[in-house]
């Protein structure tokens, strides 16, 4: 089990940190939402978990598969909808795979990122399009 402490700053900004590491992100209403946008939004958070999520399966897919990704880049971008309430409405997400991933590793790594526990763990209303981009 992970801890994670939360606590509220004021001014819609809370400071979170990871109990094991002691790392801390500090995140902030967004503009269009009473915020300064000055750090990550929560929501901002969701979609920055499912690429990196998404990332990290890829490379444990890959390092069983002896095949280096280093290198993968992620665009990556939430939309947003306020009715009937505000709520994530959509994660695009953009993968672009570094040169020279084997053709045939290629469904390997594409399944991996679309099963990775963020992904599954978003509600079936959150389109999430995924499209990769290979080099050869």
């Amino acid at each position: 089990m992970v801890k994670i402490k939360v606590f509220y700053e004021g001014d819609l900004r809370c400071r979170l940190t990871h109990e094991q590491s002691g790392s801390v992100i500090l995140t902030d209403a967004p503009k269009d939402n009473m915020g300064k946008g000055e750090a990550f939004s929560p929501t901002d958070l969701v979609a920055a978990a499912l690429a990196s999520c998404m990332a990290t399966v890829m490379g444990i897919a890959a390092n069983k598969n002896q095949v280096d990704v280093r290198g993968i880049t992620i665009d990556v971008s939430k939309e947003m909808v306020a009715l009937p309430v505000r709520r994530i409405s959509k994660i695009v997400v953009d993968i672009h795979m570094p040169k020279g991933i084997p053709a045939d590793k290629r469904s390997l790594l594409e399944t991996a990122a679309h099963t990775c526990p963020v992904h599954k763990s978003l509600h079936p209303d959150v389109q999430t399009p995924i499209q990769f981009h290979y080099v050869d």
